[in-house]
């Protein structure tokens, strides 16, 4: 694994941004020698509503998501390059989810391409949120091998 290779994982929450913003006051300057890679794993709906459509409407709401996702990735490369990171360095990647896990998808991606470090936001779900929907970020700090993980609150 690279462990100048970031896979920053976000999901246009404030708390992604500011996983943004912490990747780039910790590589800052020295961006050259990185690779930093915006992945957001887009669903059209949660998973939950997703038996309740079909066809058209899930391309739809897909279409939403990644025009959605598009918006944040310009202002994550925006707040990435004031913080000093060379836009070279700077890879946005908008993907379908594959399963009903976002954290799966995103370990997937972190294993098959070589990774060395994965950055999370934390959204601060209650225990009960977390028992019966899951924690994206708990998920990966148990899950993730051979990468360091950077879960950002």
């Amino acid at each position: 694994m690279d462990f100048k290779k970031i896979l920053v994982a976000v999901d246009a929450s404030e708390n992604a941004l500011r996983a943004v913003s912490y990747t780039g006051e910790i590589i800052g300057e020295s961006s050259r020698e990185f690779k930093i890679t915006l992945l957001y794993i887009a669903r059209p709906s949660p998973p939950e509503r997703l038996y309740l459509k079909e066809g058209d409407s899930l391309k739809a709401d897909f279409q939403h998501e990644k025009k959605r996702a598009r918006a944040f990735m310009s202002e994550a490369r925006r707040l990435l390059e004031a913080k000093g990171i060379d836009p070279i360095s700077i890879e946005e990647r908008v993907v379908e989810a594959k399963t009903l896990s976002i954290a799966q998808d995103i370990l997937s991606i972190q294993q098959d391409e070589g990774f060395g470090t994965v950055v999370v936001g934390r959204r601060g779900v209650t225990k009960a949120e977390e028992f019966l929907f899951g924690s994206v970020s708990n998920k990966i700090v148990h899950y993730a091998k051979n990468c360091s993980v950077w879960v950002v609150e």
